[in-house]
C-alpha cells in the first residue's frame, strides 16, 4: 500500500517559510480520500457474497444514473428486481436522490428524490 510522509526541514528549527513543507503534499491528500471512500464500510455487507456486481460497480451505475456525491451505501434484500440490491443516496447540489441498483443483474430498480425525512 502507498504512504505518504512529510518532508521535514533539515534543521530542527521551523522558519515561516519552511511551514509548507510540513503540509501533505495534494497528491498526498488525493490518495488517502480515495482510499478513505473505498474502505468505507457499508451497511449489508454480509450479504456481499450473493451479489453478482460488487460495490464499486454498483457505485458506477448509480453515479451514471444520477450524477453527484454519494453520501450513504448499502447493500440490502427489498421486494423488486431480484430481491438484493444496493442503494446509494446521492447528492447534487440541493438535491439528494436515492438510487437502488439491483445486485445481481446492475439494473437501476429506483431513482427518486429523498423526502424530508430520509430513512
Amino acid at each position: 500500500m502507498p504512504t505518504c510522509k512529510s518532508v521535514l526541514p533539515a534543521s530542527d528549527t521551523v522558519t515561516p517559510h519552511d511551514e509548507t513543507d510540513l503540509a501533505p503534499s495534494r497528491g498526498c491528500a488525493a490518495l488517502l480520500a480515495a482510499f478513505a471512500f473505498s474502505a468505507f464500510a457499508y451497511s449489508g455487507q454480509n450479504l456481499a457474497p450473493q451479489a453478482k456486481i460488487d460495490i464499486a460497480q454498483a457505485r458506477s451505475i448509480a453515479l451514471k444514473a444520477h450524477p453527484g456525491e454519494i453520501t450513504d451505501q448499502e447493500l440490502e434484500r427489498e421486494r423488486g428486481g431480484a430481491g438484493l440490491r444496493y442503494s446509494f443516496d446521492i447528492k447534487n447540489g440541493s438535491v439528494t436522490r436515492e438510487v437502488g441498483v439491483d445486485a445481481r443483474t446492475g439494473r437501476v430498480l429506483e431513482n427518486k428524490a429523498e423526502g424530508p425525512n430520509p430513512e
